[in-house]
């Protein structure tokens, strides 16, 4: 796997990372399990993808507890290891990935570090992340209780996720910003318009999630009715069956330059985002051996100049985000 580092000043990661929240929440329940979670993420540390990215709310906190069983015995040392924090499970409704409810307080913070890392069985993460900004409380409030984590040692860095460009202004006044992690994929792009390019003149790393999409651009989903129950992607717009039907036509256009390349859609799909900046790595999730070594693979596709032109010109997606 070739190597970026995590920003300027960051450390050395893979240039594909993995998300794992899939491995325990939002995503085909039905589906999951632990063992194979388990050896998924130890097979990525062993092919270089090295970024982890966990959250406490994903479970809620199961998610933590199984990354940190995945990476003992010595897998901790080799992986960077991120985790999350800021968002909560609204009251009655534990798991619900479309009922969350943001908490920047500063005491939550410093709580919840500790809890993270007792569950994650390590002494300190190699990058915390605020999840969202709480409209609540002053960014410089949270950011200042993340900043804390790292001189006492908790945390090596500390990023944001989904903040606009003042916002990351304003924490850096308080403590440098190693990361933004935000949604960036060929059917969500809005990043593009001046997160990305700010976070390219600051040295600082950007963490695509979703970059396949929810897994639509692999091309695997061609019809709502394959979406397996309680999936919360039966709820989201672009998954529903007329919105389906015309983002197919985007995702022809990825099969055929897939083809032209020797390359899965899901490569070609990763390698697009991957050519948008110097310090940008994509953190595609997945539960499944076969779909991280498709992932891994990413790394050593060079798309031409006019599959980029291509890819640059498709249509925006049908259907908002959420």
């Amino acid at each position: 796997m070739r190597t970026i580092t995590l920003g300027s000043t960051g450390p050395e990661v893979g240039v594909i990372g993995l998300g794992c929240m899939g491995m325990t929440h939002a995503y085909d329940p039905a589906g999951r399990d632990e063992a194979t979670s388990v050896d998924v993420l130890r097979q990525a540390v062993d092919l270089g993808v090295t970024l982890i990215d966990t959250a406490d709310v994903y479970g809620p906190y199961t998610n933590e507890e199984l990354v940190g069983q995945a990476l003992a015995g010595g897998y901790r040392e080799r992986a960077v290891l991120a985790t999350k924090v800021g968002l909560e499970s609204s009251p009655g409704r534990p798991g619900d990935h479309t009922a969350l409810v943001r908490n920047g307080r500063p005491e939550h913070i410093r709580r919840s570090i500790d809890e993270s890392l007792r569950r994650l069985r390590t002494d300190y993460v190699d990058l915390y992340q605020l999840h969202r900004v709480d409209p609540e409380v002053p960014v410089e409030e949270s950011w200042g209780a993340l900043a804390e984590a790292v001189q006492a040692g908790k945390a090596r860095h500390i990023g944001l996720s989904e903040p606009t460009v003042e916002e990351i202004r304003r924490a850096q006044t308080v403590h440098p910003v190693a990361s933004v992690q935000s949604e960036l994929s060929l059917w969500t792009r809005e990043a593009l318009d001046e997160v990305v390019p700010y976070c390219e003149a600051q040295g600082i790393a950007f963490l695509p999630f979703s970059p396949l999409g929810r897994g639509f651009l692999t091309g695997s989903i061609t019809s709502f009715d394959e979406l397996p129950q309680d999936d919360f992607r039966r709820r989201l717009p672009r998954f529903q069956q007329d919105a389906l039907k015309t983002n197919l036509e985007l995702v022809g256009k990825v099969r055929a330059i897939a083809g032209e390349h020797g390359a899965s859609p899901a490569q070609v799909a990763l390698a697009w985002v991957l050519a948008q900046g110097r310090y940008v790595v994509p953190i595609p999730g997945t539960k499944t051996p076969k779909y991280l070594v498709d992932n891994a693979g990413a790394a050593d596709v060079t798309l031409s100049p006019a599959a980029l032109a291509a890819l640059d010109a498709l249509p925006a997606a049908e259907g908002t985000r959420f």
